[in-house]
């Protein structure tokens, strides 16, 4: 039926047909006669019923890893904790080791590996290179989660007493504000690092009102592992 031949229709329903009726006639035809009309039903149906790929789930098989606590360049060192992950290989992962006092971590598959004064890049390499017996093309991810082996000591007045990671080439006012800073009540002009230097034991001075001035730089001099900062009442 066309348009026309409804619109006729239109015309005899002054007879006193329901006016409802024919406008209900007029929609369906509308309806059929719609360019769009049945694009949906020719549609493929499984294409419209496939969910949307998530790009997140091509890697849900890669472990998730956390951040690493140590800055680009860092050099393991005897107490630091790692994880080492080998792609696709659980067996031979280790979500946690410590390295020991000698310098050594055991792993599945390579037992006994020394890692001191290794980057993490470098042990992923060497790692890769002993697991190739076992898996070819080992894809070896390095961690550094905590480090222990490089760390000073605050005590005194300041908002965070006890140890603090050295990161990197921390000097004593980097060392200080990694604290929280000194309180109110500390002795500013008479804080002292205490060092260990050929057997024994040095005290070297800081001024923190003086450097924080821009004044005696030379006394923020850079923190060494093990030294303690002590910041008087």
């Amino acid at each position: 039926m066309t348009f026309r031949k409804h619109s006729r229709a239109l015309v005899r329903c002054a007879d006193g047909s329901t006016m409802s009726a024919v406008l209900s006639a007029a929609l369906l035809i509308l309806t059929y006669t719609s360019p769009g009309w049945g694009a949906q039903s020719n549609a493929n149906p499984s294409a419209a019923a496939a969910p949307a790929t998530d790009p997140a789930k091509t890697q849900a098989d890669q472990p998730s890893l956390p951040l690493s606590a140590a800055p680009p360049g860092y050099r393991i060192g005897s107490g630091d904790i790692l994880q080492i992950d080998v792609w696709k290989e659980r067996e031979a992962s280790v979500p946690s080791v410590m390295v020991r006092p000698d310098g050594k971590v055991t792993l599945p598959l390579i037992k006994e590996i020394d890692v001191l004064g290794l980057t993490p890049t470098e042990l992923e390499k060497l790692l890769a290179g002993k697991l190739e017996t076992f898996i070819h093309g080992a894809d070896v991810t390095v961690v550094v989660r905590e480090i222990r082996s490089k760390r000073a000591y605050l005590v005194g007045a300041v908002n965070k007493v006890g140890p603090v990671p050295l990161v990197a080439n921390m000097t004593v006012l980097q060392v200080l504000a990694e604290a929280g800073g000194v309180t109110d009540y500390a002795k500013k002009k008479k804080i002292y690092i205490l060092r260990k230097q050929n057997g024994k034991e040095v005290k070297i001075l800081f001024n923190y009102e003086a450097v924080i001035k821009g004044e005696s730089m030379e006394q923020n001099i850079p923190v060494l592992p093990d030294d303690t900062i002590v910041i008087p009442h």
